[in-house]
């Protein structure tokens, strides 16, 4: 059973940083891309960030400048460095990778993490 897992959030003044990790584990063959998600309280989830297995990133016009994904494929794992933040920030953060096993191709959604951007 494959498991995706987001860790990091927390609560940070206007213009701290913060750190989000996830990390797939379980039975499965490769993780081509990885991205970040999030979704505030009444509005619609967007797409933060994206990591392709081929080294491609792309942002959300909202965050350009100030969030930076990562990947270490070794570990499984992805990062979203968020720096300076905003209160717009604030939202649940969701981690989703492709992963592929011996039953397919899949998009795996975590459960989330919070981050509040608050004084």
């Amino acid at each position: 059973q494959v498991q995706v897992v987001e860790s990091g959030g927390g609560l940070v003044q206007p213009g701290g940083s913060l750190t989000l990790s996830c990390v797939a584990s379980g039975r499965f063959l490769s993780i081509s891309s990885m991205d970040w998600y999030r979704q505030a309280p009444g509005l619609e989830r967007e797409l933060v960030a994206h990591s392709s297995s081929g080294g491609r990133r792309n942002y959300a016009e909202a965050v350009w400048g100030r969030f930076t994904i990562s990947r270490d494929n070794a570990k499984n794992t992805v990062y979203l460095q968020m720096n300076s933040l905003k209160p717009e920030d604030t939202a649940n953060y969701y981690c989703v990778q492709e992963i592929e096993t011996y039953s397919g191709r899949s998009r795996y959604w975590g459960q989330g993490t919070q981050v509040t951007v608050s004084s």
